[in-house]
Formats: C-alpha cells, structure tokens, sequence
C-alpha cells in the first residue's frame, strides 16, 4: 500500500498523552494541555488512518492477498498483547487473593471490605457478553451467506447487548462500596473492570462503525476482513 504518515503521528500523539498525563497527575503546569493535545491527536488519528484503510480497500483494490496476511498478523500480534495485558491484572489478582498478606487481615476479601455478590449484576453482565458474542458470530455467518438483512439485525442486537453492558457497570460502580483507593482489593478491581468495560466502549464503537458500513455495502461475501 501506499506510504502513509500516521503512524509517525500516532507515534507522537501517543507520546505526549502518556507524558501529559504523568504531568497532570503530579500537577505540573502544562500538563493538562499536554494530555488533551494527546487524546485530540490520537483521535484524529484513528479517523483519518482508518479511513485510508478502508479507501484501500474498498475503492483503490489494494487489499491483495499479501496486505490481508499482514493485516491478520497485525490483528493477531495485538491480541496476543491485549491477552498478556489482563494476564497482568490476573496475576496481581491471584497473587494477592491466594495468599493475602497480614496487613490486609490475612483474609480474602480484605477485613474491611464488603465484596459484590457475583450472582448480582456481574452474573447479568456476563450473560449479557455470552449473548454479544454469539449475536456478532450470527451476523459474521450471515455476511459470509450473502444475508446483508440478517447480518444488520444481528450487529443490532450486539450494539443493544453492548450498550445495556456499559450502562449495567456504570450502575455497578456508582453503588460499589469500596473504592479504587481501598488497598489491592480495590486497586485490582476497578484497574480489571475497569480496562475490561473500556475494551467493550471502544469495540462497541468498533462494531458501530462495521454497522454503517454493512448498510452502504462495504463488505462482500469475500472481503470483510475490516469486519
């Protein structure tokens, strides 16, 4: 494909987020700016590269076979960082809970916690992701057979099921009895959760987007690999 400069500007726009925001947390002056001129950029970025994919893709044939392998390898190299990413969480997780130390009681959860019922709103969320996952597998099974109607419907019901989880764990947080500042407990909860229930507002966005494009016919029974 042709030569393209955002990921240099990527490169830049993720630089000075990280920066920024280490700046802004220890309140230095310019910090805040700094943070915004990262996320701004980020943002832009996202658009403006994505789209160049899709013009590739869709109007200037650039996709070949040798473009779809190194899209799917770059797919799945990112997976495998997003896997040891929560492997992270996990482990702080398992580490602290099978052997908790005696400053926090000894105990798992520590003595001053009061823990979420799993069977309460976790259990709803997590019928509730089961349900997206096999209603986006439903509409990717459509494509494949030609069904553009069925195909629509069930990306429907996946952003439905997306949006209802998002709205669920904010309803979560705001009634939590412990905070982010209450110990590892804490700490490992909402840093998890947290990044968990931001993975599902970017892919619903993700998935808003394969949306739009479903309904202006941007993917074939053969190429829907943006999908």
């Amino acid at each position: 494909v042709d030569p393209s400069p955002w990921p240099l500007v990527a490169a830049f726009g993720g630089l000075s987020l990280t920066f920024g925001a280490v700046l802004f947390m220890h309140n230095y002056e310019g910090g805040g700016e700094l943070l915004c001129l990262g996320v701004v950029t980020i943002l832009y970025v996202m658009f403006t590269w994505w789209r160049d994919i899709i013009r590739e893709a869709l109007f200037e044939g650039q996709h070949t076979s040798a473009v779809q392998q190194g899209l799917r390898m770059g797919m799945i190299l990112f997976i495998v960082s997003e896997v040891m990413f929560f492997f992270a969480f996990f482990w702080a997780f398992f580490t602290s809970s099978i052997s908790p130390v005696f400053n926090i009681g000894g105990v798992w959860p520590p003595t001053h916690i009061v823990a979420i019922s799993p069977w309460g709103l976790p259990f709803v969320n997590t019928i509730l992701l089961l349900s997206s996952g096999a209603s986006v597998t439903w509409a990717h099974h459509a494509i494949i057979a030609g069904f553009k109607k069925e195909a629509m419907l069930g990306l429907n019901i996946t952003l439905m099921f997306a949006v209802a989880f998002t709205a669920m764990q904010a309803f979560e947080y705001a009634g939590a009895p412990f905070s982010m500042s209450d110990g590892v407990y804490g700490s490992v909860f909402y840093m998890a959760t947290g990044f968990h229930g931001f993975h599902v507002i970017i892919g619903t966005i993700f998935l808003a987007i394969c949306t739009i494009r479903l309904y202006f016919d941007h993917f074939s029974r053969q190429h829907h690999f943006g999908f």
